[in-house]
C-alpha cells in the first residue's frame, strides 16, 4: 500500500515535536487523523512515524455506528467494538480478531469502555474485576487527553500534532504517544472509542 499523509505539512515531518510524557517513556509515536479514506466517510486513520498507514476506520456514511471494525493495512479486522445500553449504562465492548485462514474472524472479547465522572471514562478488562486504566479528558471540546493506569501513572498521550518546526496542524490531526508497559492496540482501540463516544468517528 502506498503511503499516504494527512495533510502536505505533515507529510514533510515525521513525527510531532517530542513531548515531556515521549522524552519519559521513550514511547512510540503515532499520527491519528481523525478522518475516512473513504470519499465523504466516516472513521480515522493511524499513521507509523514514517508516513504509512498502519489501521483504519471506514463506517462510509455512518457516524457513531453501534458497531465500528478497527483494520490494519491489509483490511483485515483486528477490532471489533459494539456500543451497547442506553444512557448512563451505555458502554462500548471491544473484542479481538483474529484470523484462521478462513472467511470468519473470531473475536473474543477484551474489554469494555464507559463514561465516569469528572470527564473520564473508565476502562474494564473481560473477565477481570475494577478499572484497569482510565481516559483523562473525553470532553468533546478538547483534542489533548491521557490513558492512565489505576496508580494513575500515565501510559499513553493525545495533542494537537505539530511538526518539527512548531507549526500547529488541524484539529483533526493527533499526536499519540504509547508507552512501553502498555499494548499499543489497547490504546489505539480507546482513540477509537473515544471518538465514538464524542461522535467525532
Amino acid at each position: 500500500m502506498a503511503k499516504i499523509h494527512p495533510l502536505p505539512a505533515a507529510a514533510s515531518q515525521s513525527t510531532s515535536s517530542s513531548s515531556s510524557f515521549d522524552d519519559r517513556q521513550g514511547g512510540q509515536a503515532y499520527t491519528v487523523w481523525m478522518k475516512s479514506l473513504v470519499f465523504n466517510g466516516s472513521g480515522c486513520t493511524v499513521y507509523t512515524p514514517d508516513g504509512a498507514v498502519a489501521f483504519r476506520v471506514d463506517n462510509y456514511s455512518c457516524r457513531g455506528g453501534r458497531e465500528v471494525f478497527f483494520m490494519d493495512r491489509a483490511g483485515n479486522t483486528v477490532l471489533r467494538i459494539r456500543r451497547k445500553g442506553l444512557g448512563m449504562f451505555r458502554r462500548w465492548e471491544v473484542s479481538r480478531c483474529t484470523h484462521d485462514g478462513g472467511e470468519e474472524d473470531e473475536a473474543m472479547p477484551w474489554f469494555s469502555v464507559r463514561r465516569a465522572e469528572k470527564a473520564r471514562a473508565s476502562v474494564r478488562m473481560h473477565g477481570g474485576e475494577g478499572t484497569c486504566y482510565r481516559v483523562d479528558g473525553c470532553c468533546a471540546r478538547k483534542s489533548e487527553y491521557r490513558v492512565t493506569g489505576v496508580d494513575g501513572a500515565v501510559v499513553a498521550e493525545v495533542s494537537r500534532k505539530q511538526t518539527s518546526a512548531g507549526v500547529v496542524l488541524g484539529e483533526d490531526v493527533l499526536s499519540l504517544t504509547v508507552g512501553t508497559e502498555v499494548d499499543h492496540l489497547l490504546v489505539l482501540g480507546l482513540v477509537v472509542v473515544r471518538g465514538l463516544m464524542n461522535r467525532s468517528l
